[in-house]
């Protein structure tokens, strides 16, 4: 008897290091074989949105780089916060991911009252793309370039409405910086998003917006729209004839928006590297970075650790700028 129980503990033994190491190398197998299913893009944004435009050019690449289906899905609303709660909310596998824009956690924590610190709860994966805001107005706004805009407004104090891409945005900021420099008085009226918003600027609803380059150039080309002022420290390419704001005499309005991957905080290390791989990679392909310039994008090509300290460094730079504007409770203005 005493013989078979010292057997059986011997014929254990190994069985339960087997199955130690199984148990250590599970994870590691599961971050070799990622990814075994589709991988979703949630977009902080509108369908047709600046972001949406940047996720969708790089999913068919992403698409070759992981071997996996890249599914693209909008989700505007709340300045980008609807789409960070579906992130927040999904596991740390990488398989939710998100493309969104650096106001999610440099400008709109100062601005919106939030349940988490959106800079720790998403991490940087890579840098899409990046993207100057042009000041543009419906054709029929009685005013020929940024001087007479303003002077316009300086006669009518409080009856010049402005449109954002959302609250909290540098689209909603860049208005609030305009009214102190230059003494003026405009109304933020902020939407869900570039498209809803264009098409009230383009109705005549409200006069003015600071919009992205990408999503106003076709109707700017088009003459549906016009444009006095581009926020990049240089002329766009593609707007040659559009002054910056610097040239006109706001130095301060020197800022520039950047698209990056992000996932959550707490996914497996190998995983991360994989996602960042893959869209350093597709990122890298001379036909998509064909497509984003045409698009009026810039693309640097920058990876996490590196977003990870500018993302750091604009959460000060705005909360700055925020505070120096004077935004108030007030400043947020009607959402549609």
């Amino acid at each position: 008897m005493n013989l078979v129980r010292r057997l059986g503990r011997t014929l254990c033994a190994p069985a339960l290091l087997v199955s130690a190491a199984l148990a250590l190398a599970a994870p590691f197998a599961q971050a070799q074989q990622w990814p075994t299913k589709a991988v979703r893009v949630v977009v902080a944004g509108p369908p047709g949105g600046s972001a949406d435009i940047v996720a969708r050019i790089l999913a068919d690449n992403l698409t070759k780089e992981i071997g996996q289906p890249v599914i693209v899905e909008a989700k505007p609303g709340g300045a980008g916060i609807i789409a960070v709660n579906d992130l927040s909310q999904a596991p740390h596998d990488g398989y939710t991911v998100l493309v969104g824009v650096n106001s999610l956690v440099s400008e709109i924590p100062h601005i919106v009252k939030m349940k988490f610190d959106m800079a720790q709860e998403i991490k940087p994966v890579a840098e899409l793309s990046r993207s100057g805001l042009v000041l543009v107005a419906n054709p029929s706004f009685p005013a020929k370039n940024l001087a007479e805009l303003v002077a316009y407004v300086k006669a009518n104090p409080g009856k010049v409405n402005y449109a954002s891409y959302s609250p909290g945005t540098i689209s909603h900021v860049l208005g609030l910086q305009l009214n102190k420099a230059a003494s003026i008085d405009m109304t933020h009226v902020g939407y869900k998003g570039s498209t809803p918003a264009l098409t009230d600027v383009m109705g005549g609803h409200v006069p003015l917006m600071f919009d992205g380059v990408a999503t106003s150039l076709p109707y700017i080309k088009s003459g549906k729209l016009k444009a006095f002022a581009v926020s990049s420290p240089k002329r766009s390419p593609l707007l040659p004839d559009v002054p910056t704001f610097a040239e006109l005499g706001y130095p301060e309005f020197t800022a520039k928006v950047w698209f990056g991957l992000l996932v959550k905080e707490g996914t497996p290390p190998d995983v991360l590297k994989r996602l960042t791989d893959a869209a350093i990679a597709a990122h890298a392909d001379p036909d998509i970075r064909k497509k984003l310039e045409a698009q009026g994008f810039e693309v640097p090509a920058e990876t996490g650790p590196q977003l990870k300290t500018e993302i750091l460094a604009q959460v000060v730079r705005w909360g700055k700028l925020v505070q120096a504007s004077g935004f108030s409770a007030e400043d947020r203005g009607s959402t549609k």
